[in-house]
């Protein structure tokens, strides 16, 4: 059965902490192809949650995660983009995919993606994270679907300096992405 995932394409918006760990998952079951797309370089505090390693602090996102997909499976061919998702670019650069997945940090940019793709995109799939932040809670962590429209997350807790992004949590999230994504692919086939 996941043979068959190999010629779908899954476009992941934003390489931080969902993105990277989402992309990292996909990659680890054989997705075909990957349009990654990030305007960001790693900072030393992405390290705490993100899919990169120390060595590779400075570097644009996109390339790190590139590298790090290669490192786990060779097959899996990747689109990178350097640069700033917006609405008047979006549906350019994710048309082929199968799935989309948001994994912005921003409240903005989560509801501009989810707005260009539910209105100019209808056709799409998109699973989006939301509600990662702090640790604990395990139960709260749950996937809504509204139509072709997936949240993981507690949908409620919001990053603040008392509420930090830290790695069980945001992977936890990120995994439940990947692994809505491949059960959407498996039932389109």
């Amino acid at each position: 059965m996941l043979t068959k995932i190999q010629n779908k394409i899954v476009g992941i918006a934003g390489c931080g902490g969902l993105g990277s760990n989402c992309a990292i998952a996909l990659a680890r079951i054989g997705i075909g192809k990957l349009i990654i797309v990030d305007f960001d370089s790693i900072d030393k505090s992405n390290l705490n949650r993100q899919y990169y390693f120390i060595d590779q602090i400075g570097k644009p996102k996109v390339d790190a995660l590139e590298y790090n997909i290669s490192r786990v499976n060779q097959n899996v061919e990747v689109i990178k983009h350097h640069l700033k998702l917006d609405s008047s670019n979006i549906p350019e650069i994710f048309k082929d995919c199968d799935v989309i997945v948001e994994a912005f940090d921003q409240a903005v940019m989560k509801q501009m993606i989810i707005e260009t793709v539910l209105s100019e995109m209808s056709d799409k799939y998109l699973v989006s994270g939301l509600g990662m932040a702090g640790w604990g809670n395990n139960n709260s962590i749950v996937t809504k679907q509204f139509d072709k429209l997936y949240i993981c997350g507690d949908m409620v807790s919001e990053i603040s300096d008392t509420m930090p992004p830290l790695a069980p949590r945001v992977g936890v999230v990120a995994n439940m992405q990947a692994n809505q994504v491949l059960d959407i692919l498996i039932n389109l086939m």
